[in-house]
């Protein structure tokens, strides 16, 4: 394929000082991410005095030494409800794919010594996702327990969507997807299911307790008075009532476990053979550089493919006809891969270039990867007249209905139903990773403000008196609100995408994604009706 050649100068000035601007946005949501461990290791001496193994250590032990570990969510929750400190970030949960006695799985440890791992309902749609990713990419999973449950100040928030977390793991056993839980500490009340409906139940000693009602409730619905260990303790539990499965004398022997029961698992990767390919001519470390730190700025999105893809090279897809929709093939550690990008809004004719492509793509089961950067479809008399809305919905369809895997990257703007047409959220995306830059909204603020105030004034005009205080204070706080609730880290805090990513990490998680979605597709699983159940 032909050669891609860079037109950036890394030594200018330009790209020094675009570098720094990513560079801070980096440091941003590192530094939460940052407090959220300083909060943890705080707890530490605590935990350890009473022969927890801590949450970020529980995960080390359960991941095959150097292994990659892609992580999911780290700043879902992110000051919203009631974490007013930032160390709410993550959900109450350390999550994400990796590999597990040579098995690619889905990890979940919950992460006890911060607020408790107690779920908000954004931590529950954190771990919902995480089953969504695990059911479509057929992927097991492992999850070290010890949580204080759902936070009940949202009990309401959480109640509803709380019994589809229940409803997906039976459907995962039933689908032949393997759970395995290590119960580490208290699974109380509805928190019990999460173990109850796993197919490989580890109980660690003297630590775990699983039951509906504990010895408080017990006592005030009842006047009946029992122990934690005779209502729901491990050794009870494991030779008594046959909900453990397994007996582990502490926590790093419940982490052994867990590891030997994936390991007998007849789960072999569907692998080809290891591909042959050669690294970007131009280094995927210059992405850091390679965006304006104006967004307004413009700048041709095959910078960005030279630094990603296999040797540079790049197949450029209907090159003469709209410059402003990139499309091409490329390959990615061996994959290959149809790649969209934006240079600009979409038009008519890029949104049917669009199309086309994809369409292309799905007919040569080629997976799709999105770089969104666009404002969103190009608006005006002659783009409605040359059909925008006929095209556009036309190239919806086609990213909508398109069968093979897709992968989105925010690598910018992601407006308005630009954001539909690039596969965004709502469209499905196996994954979709966002830079620490970017921003994904209906329009932008300084926009949203002006259409208020248009509207506004109109209304005034036509009541006989305009006051401009007023319309311009409406106008400035819609502008600020929307920008403040637009940025990369207000919308991951949200779960809109499944984690920031350092630009110069695109690559190498573009390719663990295609990997992960190669494997799944290939995997014929076994499945049951019900699921499995205990007798």
């Amino acid at each position: 394929m032909p050669t891609l050649e860079s037109r950036i100068d890394p030594n200018s000035a330009e790209f020094s000082a675009n570098a720094q601007a990513m560079q801070a946005y980096i440091d941003a949501f590192r530094a939460i991410e940052a407090k959220v461990n300083e909060a943890a290791e705080a707890m530490r001496a605590r935990y350890e005095k009473r022969g927890y193994i801590m949450p970020q250590d529980r995960l080390n032990l359960l991941l095959d030494p150097g292994s990659p570990f892609l992580e999911i969510g780290s700043l879902a929750g992110y000051k919203l409800h009631d974490d007013r400190d930032g160390t709410g970030a993550g959900g109450g949960c350390i999550a994400g794919i990796g590999h597990v006695s040579g098995i690619r799985a889905m990890v979940v440890v919950d992460n006890f010594a911060v607020k408790g791992g107690t779920i908000s309902p954004t931590g529950l749609k954190k771990k919902l996702r995480l089953q969504e990713i695990a059911l479509e990419n057929k992927l097991p999973t492992v999850t070290l327990a010890q949580s204080g449950g759902a936070n009940l100040a949202y009990a309401t928030d959480v109640f509803i969507d709380g019994g589809r977390a229940f409803a997906n793991q039976a459907r995962m056993s039933a689908a032949g997807i393997p759970q395995v839980t290590v119960v580490h500490g208290s699974a109380t009340a509805g928190g019990a299911y999460q173990p109850g409906l796993s197919d490989y139940i580890v109980m660690v000693k003297r630590q775990a307790t699983t039951y509906l009602a504990g010895p408080p409730l017990l006592k005030a619905a009842t006047g009946e008075v029992a122990t934690d260990e005779e209502l729901g303790g491990a050794e009870m539990h494991t030779q008594v009532s046959g909900v453990g499965d397994y007996l582990a004398q502490d926590d790093a022997d419940g982490i052994r476990l867990a590891r030997e029961i994936m390991a007998q698992l007849p789960w072999q990767e569907p692998r080809a053979e290891a591909p042959d390919f050669a690294e970007p001519l131009h280094p995927p470390e210059e992405l850091l550089g390679v965006v304006p730190a104006d967004p307004k700025v413009p700048y041709d999105c095959r910078e960005i493919i030279a630094r990603i893809a296999d040797g540079s090279d790049y197949l450029d897809f209907k090159p003469e006809y709209d410059g402003q929709t990139v499309c091409g093939h490329i390959r990615i550690e061996g994959h290959p891969v149809g790649v969209i990008g934006n240079n600009g809004p979409i038009t008519a004719a890029g949104a049917a270039k669009g199309g086309q492509f994809i369409q292309l793509c799905d007919q040569a089961g080629i997976p799709l990867l999105f770089l969104h950067n666009t404002t969103g479809f190009l608006v005006g008399t002659d783009a409605e007249q040359s059909g925008i809305i006929k095209h556009g919905s036309k190239m919806i369809q086609a990213v909508a209905n398109a069968r093979v895997p897709k992968i989105s990257i925010n690598v910018g703007g992601s407006y308005g139903a630009g954001n539909y047409a690039m596969c965004g959220r709502g469209f499905g995306p196996r994954f979709l990773f966002s830079w620490p830059n970017s921003r994904t909204s209906v329009m932008g603020g300084a926009q949203a403000g002006m259409v208020l105030r248009i509207v506004a004034e109109a209304k005034m005009r036509k009541a006989g008196a305009v006051d401009e205080d007023c319309l311009a204070a409406m106008e400035r706080q819609t502008r600020e609100m929307l920008d403040a609730q637009t940025t990369a880290i207000a919308s991951t805090a949200r779960v809109e995408d499944d984690g920031l990513i350092d630009p110069r990490d695109t690559r190498r998680v573009v390719a663990f994604a295609l990997d992960i979605c190669r494997a799944g597709d290939r995997r014929e699983l076994t499945p049951n009706t019900f699921g499995i159940a205990r007798f």
